[in-house]
């Protein structure tokens, strides 16, 4: 078998994802300009409609695609409910451009649509493509709830201003802007792959190690000082940060499972409140996993989990107003909710259960308890100073993680002081230096 090509050397390759039964004519106006901006491209139409279309400049058809990629025995689609048609059809184009990558064959992938096309498009380009391939969306939905379609991806949404039907001004410089868009993001992702690389033993010489942290406003400043230290003291750490929003934690996670960080400072552990609780910033039941099943290095930390997240003030569900609870407008958008002693126990256990049951390498994990405050906003003489709740979510860490192998301690000062950050970075290089002598 001959090796796939390398996509660094190959012609400009751009596919183009689209329902052909209801946007064949935005999607060969597409088509034609994208082959404007990069003349020696070559496009990929693919249709992923709900009935099959023929036209020649169709790369690959509905029928070809369904025969190729779908299961052995293609349900007949005009004869199930239309929620199955674009779940069938989201797998096949998952497929699809899972090959393609997988044959080093492509430099981007875009995509018009509305809701049910945005929807099946962006299960695609999420579950097949990697970070930093570039994926853009024309959508009717792009300028609302966005998350549902990009989720803790990069994936790049652009509002229509108008519906994807038909040929006007306004669509057509939309689809213009958007086609000039998906080459210059291709061309920038195929530079990337054909710039000089060094030899093999000179990468790994220069090989830095990638350190993830994760941080939120109020525990900016812990954060900042980490960073500080990391770099006054490692010049082969290369630091990323990700904003505990839910996103940002499913994204660290989605990159320890592909192997892209190394080692983790999970300082701001936020979003476990979210998950607990009910705010809107939780990165689902599975937090903390990645890191403890993969077996890196990681310091674990109760970052902002004396807050709870929500949207403006007014969406705040009336039950935490009724029980007298402490309530901070962050800013407009975001209203932060105070967490109580059985919240933080839950929290507490939630951490612990999840450390235990998965940590591959416990004597690679600890977990710092910041007796000084949690955030911004729980230090000495703060909005949400509460000792007893803390104290709470403290003891349920420590008795779940007991006999676990975890090293856990409570360290004086809080999470944004200067003297908790030293520590931090002290304890992370040395359970990097136990992770390689393991």
């Amino acid at each position: 078998m001959s090796p796939a090509p390398d996509a660094a050397t190959l012609p400009l390759q751009i596919v183009i994802l689209g329902t052909c039964d209801t946007k064949l004519q935005e999607l060969l106006h597409l088509r034609s300009q994208v082959l404007l901006y990069a003349e020696a491209a070559t496009v990929l139409l693919v249709d992923v409609g709900g009935d099959a279309v023929d036209d020649p400049a169709i790369s690959i058809s509905q029928k070809d695609l369904l025969k190729q990629y779908g299961p052995s025995t293609t349900p007949d689609l005009s004869t199930i409910p239309r929620n199955r048609v674009t779940e069938t059809m989201a797998d096949c184009a998952t497929a699809c451009l899972q090959d393609l990558h997988s044959k080093n064959s492509i430099h981007g992938v875009i995509s018009p649509g509305g809701s049910s096309g945005t929807s099946l498009t962006s299960a695609a380009m999420r579950r097949a493509l990697p970070f930093l391939m570039p994926k853009l969306i024309v959508s009717t939905v792009a300028s609302g709830d966005t998350a549902p379609y990009v989720g803790e991806t990069d994936i790049t949404l652009m509002y229509s201003i108008v519906d994807i039907a038909g040929s006007n001004d306004i669509l057509n410089g939309v689809l213009d802007n958007a086609a000039g868009a998906i080459v210059g993001m291709a061309r920038a992702y195929q530079r990337r792959l054909i710039s000089p690389k060094a030899d093999e033993s000179e990468k790994k010489k220069k090989k830095k190690k990638r350190i993830g942290i994760t941080m939120f406003g109020v525990t900016t400043t812990g954060v900042d000082a980490i960073r500080h230290h990391l770099n006054a003291t490692h010049n082969n750490y290369e630091i990323y940060v990700f904003h505990a929003t839910g996103h940002g934690g499913r994204a660290m996670e989605r990159l320890i499972t592909s192997n892209a960080l190394d080692a983790i400072i999970d300082l701001t552990t936020t979003e476990i409140a979210d998950e607990i609780v009910g705010g809107v910033m939780s990165a689902g039941p599975h937090r903390l996993e990645a890191a403890a099943k993969a077996g890196i290095p990681q310091i674990i930390s109760l970052g902002a989990c004396d807050i709870v997240n929500f949207g403006p003030r007014s969406t705040l569900p009336p039950k935490f107003i009724d029980e007298g609870r402490k309530v901070y407008e962050h800013n407009a958008s975001v209203t932060l909710v105070r967490t109580n002693v059985e919240e933080c126990r839950k929290i507490g256990s939630f951490i612990a259960a999840k450390l235990k049951e998965y940590a591959k390498r416990p004597e690679v994990v600890e977990v710092v308890i910041p007796t000084g405050g949690l955030s911004a906003l729980s230090g000495k003489g703060g909005v949400y100073e509460d000792g007893e709740a803390d104290e709470a979510l403290f003891e349920a860490v420590e008795r779940g993680l007991g006999g676990s192998g975890i090293m856990v301690e409570r360290v004086d000062g809080g999470v944004n002081e200067e003297v908790f950050a030293r520590g931090v970075v002290g304890r992370l290089g040395r359970l990097i230096e136990r992770g390689e002598g393991g």
